[in-house]
């Protein structure tokens, strides 16, 4: 079932109040096989993905400042309203919420955070909340389709040609036919996977494009990486869950 922005934005509003959130509204994609790319290296590969749980809409300014209780200091406030997809996240920072929403929310954890704060091991067999692997963020995006975008770019997509310079509300435009929405546009999301560590060691990857993005860098295939300490304004991410 298709949960609109403005539904999970009550959800969260409701469930964290009493400190522990209920569990968190999830879409089951199914299995399938994802055509991969990279243009930089002119490669292709082949990924078989099982059905997992994946959130409909990114994770909001709301829940997140909820969950982790951030202080702010040292970059600027998020711009938009409290029902914004999250931005000035890294892709650290984003595995720390996953872990801390999963405990809330009576999981197990996914990671491990090394004594470097920068070293991550992923349990595979853990039920907690989770970023999706670049596959998985394809495969749920694409939603069946086999093109470039699963719709007409202004209908589903927050870019720059439309966001008017900042990220938008959660779940305002159109979703693809799995329920999902915000997949391309409004904000990057992090994925878990590491870019190429050959030539960018810890890089790590993330997709969909962005409210400051052209629109041919709003694409299902579109790669982009950074460091994962790296934080910027229109970079988010989204949750989730290997199936129980």
């Amino acid at each position: 079932m298709a949960i609109s922005g403005k539904d999970m934005h009550k959800l969260e509003s409701n469930d964290i109040r009493g400190g522990l959130p209920s569990p968190y509204p999830m879409v089951e994609i199914p299995a399938g096989r994802v055509h991969m790319r990279d243009d930089r290296k002119k490669t292709a590969w082949t990924v078989e993905v099982g059905s997992f749980l994946l959130a409909p809409v990114p994770v909001t300014r709301e829940l997140y400042d909820a969950i982790v209780r951030t202080e702010r200091s040292g970059f600027e406030e998020n711009v938009g309203s409290p029902d914004c997809p999250v931005t000035d996240v890294s892709w650290l920072d984003a595995i720390r919420f996953c872990n801390t929403i999963s405990l809330r929310s009576g999981f197990e954890p996914c990671y491990e955070v090394g004594a470097d704060g920068e070293t991550v091991a992923f349990d595979v067999q853990a039920d907690g909340y989770r970023l999706p692997t670049e596959a998985e963020w394809q495969h749920a995006c694409r939603a069946g389709t086999d093109g470039y975008r699963y719709g007409d770019l202004d209908e589903i997509a927050w870019y720059r040609d439309n966001a008017e310079g900042a990220a938008r509300s959660v779940g305002a435009k159109l979703p693809n036919a799995w329920g999902l929405y915000d997949m391309l546009g409004n904000v990057w999301e992090w994925c878990w996977d590491v870019y190429d560590a050959q030539v960018y060691g810890s890089y790590r990857i993330f997709r969909g494009g962005s409210w400051a993005e052209e629109a041919r860098g709003c694409g299902a295939t579109v790669r982009r990486r950074s460091h994962p300490t790296f934080r910027i304004d229109d970079l988010g991410f989204r949750l989730a869950r290997t199936k129980p």
